[in-house]
């Protein structure tokens, strides 16, 4: 299996130097940065909401149901199309990308403070409320970071840009889960909510900075009611055109239902086996840390070396091996080497996984489109396993266990990888490529 349609700048050999040096390029650079930004809302609503609600001493159906709240993820192709098209007043004489940026920093402060403010032993519904408001501004601000991710970077920066983008997207996840977690035993968990909210900042700053991307792309003025609709539905027309769109789409639902099914039920796992939250900080944010790091730089460097394809499956095959570590550590219980060697394969695998196949999802976006196609894909990509999660993850924790329960999604993992492959074997991977991942023209 080669790549032997992939853009001469991916393909090309490269030393081991030029691999690394795009990591140092402002665009790689400005990728890093609005990424942290892009980490902090999901935590405050994933693991750090998930050991607030333990603590709390919420049952696991009720905590696992809160993974809905990242629906709203997956409902961002509904919005996405106004980041793209509709003009910001006043503010958006700075530019369409770096005012949408200031605008949705501001709301993911406001709705990260306001999760702070709940108190969800006392009025669950009002911690629903604002976990799903943190989720739309979150949600709305990935938008923005990644179309800004995209057009800032060049064809041959995507592996490198990915993988900076990862690096501060775990920056941002697992520095404000820290966080989190420091604060509130010390000053509860109000305290730790706002403090966390410091980390919007980062993309606003780079946005500012930086100012609008060299490859956006205006195709029209949005003004009367038939442009609307047709920036709405353009997107959508331009990728379900493409000759294997649809085989693309089934791969982007399926390649990660069995590692985002796993990923959100840890906490539950380390809190039954009665880890400490400074046991959860070390190793699952300090281990789990440079784990990723690692990876990510492998995934960037793996993704120049081996082409898309190649990396891509090798991810596809880490991250479904990856739950097996965790049905390891609940079999073995209590152990701070097993939570160690878990959280550090599925971190690594998580890491590498992230930067290649972020890389080639950024590459089937068409830059006239960029903010929602990416969304679609984006979206795509994890919502059959936040459904799942949503509604039978707690049920099959207490009805399988936790050993059966993540052998389960590995066997999940399973048809993504077999999709990908013949995918690759039947070039429909090079078919269906967009604008982003071709070679910049004069």
């Amino acid at each position: 299996m080669t790549d032997s349609h992939e853009p001469a700048a991916l393909t090309e050999q490269r030393s081991l130097w030029h691999s690394v040096l795009p990591y140092l390029e402002k665009e790689s650079l400005a990728a890093f940065f609005v990424g942290v930004s892009s980490g902090f809302p999901y935590a405050m609503i994933s693991a750090t909401l998930t050991t607030r609600l333990a603590q709390d001493g919420i049952d696991k159906a009720t905590i696992t149901a809160f993974t809905l709240a990242f629906l709203v993820y997956n409902l961002k192709i509904f919005w996405a199309w106004i980041i793209d098209g509709v003009t910001l007043p006043v503010i958006g004489r700075m530019g369409q990308r770096v005012s949408w940026m200031l605008v949705a920093g501001l709301f993911v402060i406001a709705a990260t403070i306001n999760l702070a403010l709940v108190d969800p032993a006392a009025n669950m519904g009002s911690t629903i409320i604002a976990a799903v408001l943190v989720g739309v501004a979150g949600a709305t601000f990935d938008i923005v970071i990644d179309a800004y991710r995209i057009e800032t970077l060049h064809p041959y920066q995507l592996g490198t840009g990915s993988g900076m983008s990862q690096y501060g997207w775990r920056i941002g996840s697992a520095g404000a889960g820290a966080l989190a977690l420091v604060v509130s035993a010390r000053y509860g968990w109000q305290a730790g909510y706002m403090a966390c909210s410091v980390f919007a900042l980062p993309a606003m700053i780079t946005a500012l900075l930086m100012g609008e991307p060299a490859r956006r792309k205006v195709v029209i003025a949005k003004k009367g009611i038939a442009e609307v609709w047709a920036s709405i539905i353009g997107p959508f027309t331009e990728f379900f055109q493409r000759h294997g769109a649809w085989l693309v789409l089934m791969f982007i639902l399926v390649h990660k239902v069995g590692d985002t099914l796993a990923n959100l039920t840890f906490r539950l796992l380390f809190n039954d086996l009665g880890f400490t939250n400074d046991e959860i900080a070390l190793y699952d944010v300090g281990v789990g840390f440079w784990a990723y790091l690692i990876g990510i730089f492998v995934g960037g460097v793996a993704y120049a070396k081996l082409g898309l394809k190649h990396s891509v499956l090798l991810a596809l095959v880490l991250m479904c091996v990856s739950n097996l570590s965790f049905a390891w550590l609940a079999a073995s219980g209590h152990s701070n080497i097993g939570m160690a060697g878990a959280i550090g394969f599925e971190n690594f695998a998580s890491g590498y996984g992230g930067v290649v196949v972020v890389a080639y999802f950024s590459a089937l976006c068409d830059l006239r489109f960029t903010a929602s196609q990416y969304a679609l894909i984006s979206a795509g990509a994890s919502v059959v396993g936040r459904l799942l999660t949503g509604t039978t993850a707690g049920g099959l924790i207490d009805w399988m266990g936790y050993v059966d329960f993540y052998i389960l999604t590995t066997i999940l993992a399973v048809p993504g990888i077999v999709l990908f492959w013949w995918m690759a074997r039947t070039g429909l991977i090079d078919s269906s490529m967009g604008t982003a991942g071709e070679i910049d023209t004069p």
